[in-house]
Parts: structure tokens; sequence; C-alpha cells
């Protein structure tokens, strides 16, 4: 029984010691051996099994993959004075393990490091170039001739003139800054991104001002121009309705002249035909006129008269 006892203790001691040699290394990993705290061998870098003195030896492991990078959001003035936020960002590896070991040990500490060197080459390369370059990539164009109205009367020829570098070439720059001042810690910078620029708050609102401004000085130059048109449309319409009553008065001359003529024609041709009787029509026209409670003042003497005293002679 005591001697079961004691092979499954050896046993198990041993299990313990050679889960503690066996350790597995990621594909997206690198490893360094440690002994008391100084490393021992090279760099693990082929993925699967590998073996290490068991409670002697320690493994660190380091990502192989590209890892990212966020600097702080700063102000920053351009080369013209404008206070700007930039934000960046900046892709890194681990390239030498047993340096970066030595020198930073840790993905944090590699960060706090990039945050001094980064952050310290944006500033020097946005304080030195113009906003328009920060903005505007190299290839930037704007055909004036396609502009529409408004727009053509909000920009003028600074807000079209074709940045020198552009921002993919300043990010270029800040990179290679960066690298530059970069000390060997066993890392490489990969690229650096500004993520966001954007002007401050105390300028962002003048800004706004002045874009409030420039459209209400261009809603009051189209205000004006359709004022202008609108006059020159009444104007035209009023002189259309002058022109056309003008021309109604004359055809209602031209037509009541003619039924005059043909009026006065009728009368003659009646008048021609039988005068007396002519005479005598007109005249009971007249006397139809007068109503019942009429008093007419006529001269017995009177044309009127006439053919009343000729009836009551008969």
């Amino acid at each position: 029984m005591k001697h079961i006892t004691y092979i499954a203790l050896i046993a198990v001691v041993a299990l313990v010691v050679l889960s503690r040699s066996a350790f597995v290394v990621d594909q997206s990993e690198q490893a360094i051996i440690v002994q008391l705290g100084q490393p021992v061998g090279g760099v693990i870098t082929e993925p699967g099994l590998h073996w290490r003195m068991p409670f002697v030896q320690d493994v660190r492991r380091f990502d192989n993959r590209l890892l990212d990078w966020d600097g702080d959001v700063t102000q920053i003035p351009t080369l013209g004075r404008e206070f700007i936020i930039v934000d960046t960002t900046a892709r890194w590896r681990i390239t030498d393990p047993l340096q970066f070991l030595r020198s930073v040990q840790s993905e944090n500490s590699a960060r706090t490091r990039l945050d001094d060197v980064l952050d310290s080459a944006v500033r020097d390369v946005v304080s030195s170039s113009e906003l328009v370059e920060l903005v505007r990539s190299a290839d930037w164009h704007v055909d004036p001739t396609k502009l529409t109205d408004q727009d053509a009367g909000v920009l003028n020829a600074e807000n079209l003139v074709k940045p020198k570098k552009g921002r993919g070439q300043l990010e270029k720059d800040i990179l290679a800054t960066g690298v530059q001042q970069m000390p060997n810690i066993g890392i490489e910078i990969v690229d650096v991104r500004i993520k966001r620029i954007n002007y401050i708050e105390s300028v962002g609102a003048k800004i706004e001002d002045r874009m409030i401004s420039e459209r209400q000085s261009i809603a009051a130059r189209y205000r004006s121009e359709g004022e202008g048109r609108s006059e020159e449309i009444v104007g035209n319409m009023q002189r259309e309705l002058l022109r056309i009553q003008s021309e109604a008065a004359r055809q209602a001359q031209e037509i009541r002249g003619r039924a005059d003529a043909e009026a006065t024609k009728i009368y003659g041709d009646a008048y021609g035909q039988d005068p007396a009787f002519y005479a005598l029509s007109k005249t009971l026209e007249g006397y139809s006129t007068l109503g019942e409670n009429t008093t007419l003042m006529i001269d017995s003497k009177s044309e009127f008269f006439r053919y009343l005293q000729s009836a009551q002679g008969r």
C-alpha cells in the first residue's frame, strides 16, 4: 500500500515538474526565457511546444503583431497661428524582444516612450506647417469652372490654392521625425496618422460667426437680385397690361366708329326712302320716352307737337 502511495506521489511530482517545464508559444507571440531576471538563450519565434527549467526559469511573452498607439488630443498652433486640436495615432511592432526586455520590459512602458517622442514630433511638424497643408491631400484640386454660383461667391483664390506637401507627406514627416528621435528600445514605428483636426472652441466660434456672416451676405445678394428681378417682371407686366388696354381701347373705338357709321348709313338710307315716315318714327320714339306723370312744356308751334295736333284734329 505504501509502495503504491510512493508511486502516486512520484507521478504527481513528475506531472507538476512536467507542467512547469513545458510551455506553448502562440503564432502571434515571441518569447524569451528569463532566469533570475536575466534572459537565457535567444528569442523563441517558432510557435509550438517548448521547454524550460521548472521553478527556476520564467517565460516573458511579447506580441509580434502590429500594435496601436493613440496620442494625446493636443492644442497646437499652426504656422499661420491658427490654434487647432490634433488627434493622432500610430502603429508599431516589437522587432527586438531582447532589447525591448532590457529597456522598457512592457508594452505600457513602450507606449509611454512613444508618447514623449511622437507627441513632440507631431507638435514640431504641425507648428511649422500651414493649416491648408494639414487638411488637404497633395492631389487636392478644384476646377473653378465646375463651382456653383453660390460656392464661387464664397471662395477666393486663396481657398483654391493646391497644397505643396499635403496631409499625407506631413504624416510621413512626423514618422521620420519620430523614428529619428526614438531611442533604441527594440521597436519599429510603422506609420503615423492624423485622425482628427479641429479648431479650438474659441476659434471655432469665430469661424462659425464668419461663416454665418458670409452666408447672410450671400442671402442678401440673392434677395437683392430677386427683388430686382421681381421689379423687372412687374414692370414688364405693367407695360404689357398698358399695351393690351391701349390696344383694346383702340379696337373698341374702331368698332364703335364702324358701328356709328353703319347706324348713320342705315338712318340715312331710311330717311332717303321716306322722309315723312322717318320723321314720324323718330318723333314717336321721343313720345314713348315720356312717362305717365310727365309734364311736357312745348310750344304750340313746335314740330314735336305737330303730330299730337294732327292726332287731335282727327
